[in-house]
């Protein structure tokens, strides 16, 4: 019995299994929240409303038709889980990166001008996406790293100027009537991300692209370079002290700079993966900048700061979102499954706080039963 219970107490020792725990409280709170929302609004569909929001895909009856709808969430879950991974490398090297919205605007901006205006192919589309989120990136990192401003206010300056700077640009590719770009697949179909037959497997969804493969193995590389060499230890030390750092050799700035630059890039990345599959058009009189950087912030924490559970969680946060749209127009305004997502999500950002006080609760009880203090491995940045 007490082998059991000391393998139970080493378990829930472990920094995964307290990130699950807390991720599933923080949903699971949300969802409640949700249906407390619901209740006092009209109590008769509170319930089939909040399982509306969970089911998604499974809402709708034929496995065809349900393969389809999976297909699009998981479209819109490979630039959410780019936009998660920005947030997550620049916090790893103790940075806020909640710029990622205007790197993710930038690239989508340069994506789709050079697929519309110049009618380039999809690879040198994308390599000019990142190329353009990095420079949105390195920006932020510059006046971070050698005119000390905190990158958390340059990065939401930056991101009102990227996105009316891309209103103005991609009016020059845009449809006559419509606020809207023109369709890629129509006047740049060279453009569209290919499929490699995986579309086929989702009921001939055409969306679905290799992006979404692309975008699990990209969180596979990030988690090996943070975890498994030099430059991510570098970076990762940058990040705890910078003057330490210093102290050591290593060039403090540059690894500031080089952060920046890649989340920069991962951003600029998804939004590549988002518009060249032709799911979405820009509409170049929008005055708010994409959600997907603010939502990458949810994912990323909800993930528990792991790349392998930002995956699931970027996943989860497209599935209500997406599934938000089936609740019932007729008993509750069509912002409700705006605000069931946004508690949800917004819930998501205390994953963190339950994690550290997880590890205190654990730690006190260790201490009381055995009168030794033992150092838990904490979750670095």
């Amino acid at each position: 019995m007490k082998n059991k219970d000391s393998k139970f107490a080493n378990i829930m020792k472990t920094d995964g299994m307290q990130s699950l725990i807390s991720s599933l409280i923080c949903i699971v709170l949300g969802l409640f929240l949700g249906y407390i929302v619901l209740l006092f609004i009209n109590p008769t569909g509170a319930f089939k409303a909040i399982t509306d929001v969970m089911k998604n895909f499974f809402y709708y009856k034929g496995s065809t038709i349900r393969l389809k709808y999976f297909g699009n969430t998981l479209v819109k879950t490979a630039p959410l889980l780019m936009c998660a991974l920005s947030i997550l490398f620049s916090y790893k090297v103790g940075l806020f990166n909640i710029g990622c919205s205007g790197q993710y605007t930038a690239g989508a901006c340069t994506a789709l001008y050079a697929a519309l205006k110049w009618n380039w192919g999809w690879f040198p589309c994308l390599v000019l996406a990142i190329a353009m989120g990095a420079l949105a990136g390195t920006l932020v990192g510059v006046l971070k790293s050698y005119c000390n401003v905190n990158e958390v206010i340059s990065g939401i300056m930056l991101n009102w100027i990227i996105l009316y700077g891309t209103n103005t640009i991609l009016t020059n590719v845009k449809e006559l009537a419509s606020p809207y770009t023109l369709l890629v697949k129509k006047y740049s179909p060279q453009s569209i991300l290919p499929s490699l037959g995986l579309g086929k497997l989702f009921s001939n969804n055409q969306y679905v692209t290799i992006a979404v493969p692309l975008s699990i193995l990209i969180a596979v590389a990030v988690m090996i370079v943070l975890n498994k060499t030099k430059f991510g230890y570098e970076l990762k030390a940058t990040g705890f002290n910078k003057n330490a750092a210093k102290y050591c050799g290593m060039k403090e700035k540059r690894n500031m700079i080089l952060s920046l630059l890649i989340s920069g890039a991962l951003a600029g990345l998804g939004a590549a993966f988002f518009y060249l599959t032709g799911y979405e058009q820009w509409e170049c009189t929008t005055s708010t900048v994409p959600g997907m950087g603010f939502n990458g912030i949810a994912a990323t924490f909800l993930g528990g700061l792991n790349p392998i559970g930002t995956i699931f969680s970027s996943f989860f946060i497209q599935h209500i979102t997406i599934g938000g749209a089936n609740v019932d127009k007729t008993m509750y305004c069509s912002q409700i499954s705006d605000l069931i997502s946004a508690l949800i999500i917004y819930l998501c950002g205390f994953v963190l706080f339950l994690k550290t006080f997880m590890k205190n609760v654990i730690r006190k009880r260790e201490v009381k039963r055995t009168g030794k203090y033992e150092n838990f491995k904490q979750d670095g940045r």
